[in-house]
């Protein structure tokens, strides 16, 4: 049975930690709570800034002048002893079937919350959702939507991701209310890493509005193939530098917006002439070609204190010819863990696409990815498949397969990042039109325009 009342002992057991510091206060492309509502808090926030996260009664009853709170932003610190002893606390109160929940990102169907998916969220504990194109409804069915999702999350500890799909151009899912962004290419034509910058910016001011906390975004790919059939104008241009400068500079955009960015798709999505979503690309490159130019973007964006990796669905058989990069232990553990350092929050490429799914079993697929260090398992599409990924995973840490040290490990990156944007189940307040900054992205968009952006 869940923890009822571990909600609360998160801020009791990170408030105590702060006591010295500061006071508690956050398919293809196109497809593919309780009563405390308690925010994670962070465990060395020592300044907020206010950011659109608006919290009102729950959605059925919207308020008639719902408050909007300011969601502090994020810090760069790592946090300190004290706040590692207090999520460890945490993570030991913790069960098992919570923790393996915790590593599971899932898709849902619709555009309301049905049976499956509150169940998914209660029964399999499953640490965040991402929605798609066909799962918003208009402004008022989309915040209700996401309501919803966190209401169901009421027995469990933590606060959900609560995630998308939202770079501009052809992968954009927000509702029409939204004035359209344009794709990273454009941007990255302008070659101003200032707009760029306001881009991320007002990405997640959009995605706040509706309660979102992560995007899968910035795409810090090299287009370098020009019959790349999945990346393209997705990139930020075809050189390293230019996607380098643009694509780090939306990822702190985001992150002063309060939004956690995912920069993919690791170790470099560019060269491909497979779409990953159809079947398995093979990119016969060594470890020496990816780091002269596809590792470049991503070794600067740890460089700046990424906060999570996608890893692509690639087969590299010159660096690994057993397993693709998303469950490869030398790409995950050896090279993005050892080489370049990275101990953040570690997701895979959806894992219900046919890269892997028509050439490895799914839920054996996802055990293997977090033998090699992944963190997070994405399942898109499915509600059966997201159950035997997480009935395979809890099986293998039962069956001494995977330790449950092992899963601490990547528990305690989720859990720490969760706590460091200030995560939360509380509802948003039902946004107007008027809330939308389309006045802000058309004269953002005059800017792109005018400084080559066409």
């Amino acid at each position: 049975m869940a923890n009822m009342h571990l909600k609360p002992l998160v801020a009791f057991a990170l408030c105590w930690t702060l006591l010295g510091t500061s006071a508690c206060s956050k398919g293809s492309p196109e497809n593919s709570p309780s009563a405390s509502n308690t925010p994670v808090a962070s465990p060395s926030a020592t300044t907020s800034a206010p950011s659109a996260s608006p919290s009102e009664t729950p959605s059925e009853t919207p308020a008639a002048s719902p408050s909007k709170t300011p969601s502090p932003s994020p810090t760069s610190s790592s946090g300190t002893v004290d706040s590692d002893d207090g999520v460890n606390a945490l993570i030991d109160r913790m069960t098992l079937e919570q923790k393996v929940g915790q590593m599971i990102l899932a898709g849902v169907t619709g555009t309301k919350l049905d049976a499956s998916a509150k169940a998914m969220i209660a029964e399999q504990h499953v640490g965040g959702i991402i929605l798609f194109k066909n799962n918003f409804s208009g402004l008022t069915g989309s915040t209700r939507f996401v309501n919803d999702l966190k209401k169901a999350n009421t027995s469990n500890p933590i606060p959900l991701f609560v995630s998308v799909d939202q770079e501009g151009g052809r992968v954009s899912r927000l509702p029409a209310d939204f004035v359209a962004m344009p794709d990273a290419a454009k941007v990255g034509r302008t070659g101003k890493p200032e707009l760029a910058k306001q881009m991320g910016k007002l990405l997640s001011e959009e995605l706040a509005l509706l309660g979102f906390n992560v995007d899968f975004a910035p795409v810090l790919d090299i287009n370098s193939n020009p019959n790349n059939p999945v990346i393209g104008n997705r990139a930020f241009g075809s050189k390293a530098d230019i996607v380098t400068r643009m694509g780090i500079s939306v990822m702190q955009g985001l992150r002063e917006g309060g939004t956690i960015g995912v920069v993919k798709h690791f170790p470099g999505h560019g060269d491909t002439s497979v779409d990953s979503h159809l079947d398995l690309p093979v990119v016969n490159k060594t470890t020496q070609q990816l780091e002269a130019l596809e590792w470049m973007p991503f070794k600067a964006a740890i460089a700046e204190q990424a906060d999570a990796v996608m890893v692509a669905h690639i087969l590299f058989p010159k660096i690994d010819p057993d397993a693709p990069a998303s469950f490869s232990k030398v790409i995950i553990g050896k090279q993005l863990r050892g080489t370049l350092g990275f101990d953040g929050v570690v997701i895979t490429d959806d894992l219900t696409m046919g890269a892997i799914a028509d050439h490895y079993g799914i839920a054996e697929a996802a055990v293997k990815s977090v033998e090699a260090g992944s963190d997070i398992l994405l399942v898109a599409h499915g509600y059966d498949t997201a159950k035997s990924v997480y009935d395979k995973l809890l099986q293998a840490v039962r069956s001494g397969r995977i330790s449950e040290k092992r899963i601490n490990e990547s528990v305690k990156r989720i859990v720490s990042l969760k706590t460091k944007y200030h995560l939360s189940d509380a509802p948003f307040a039902i946004p107007k039109a008027s809330d939308i900054p389309n006045s802000a992205i058309r004269s953002w968009l005059k800017a792109v325009n005018g400084s080559g952006g066409k």
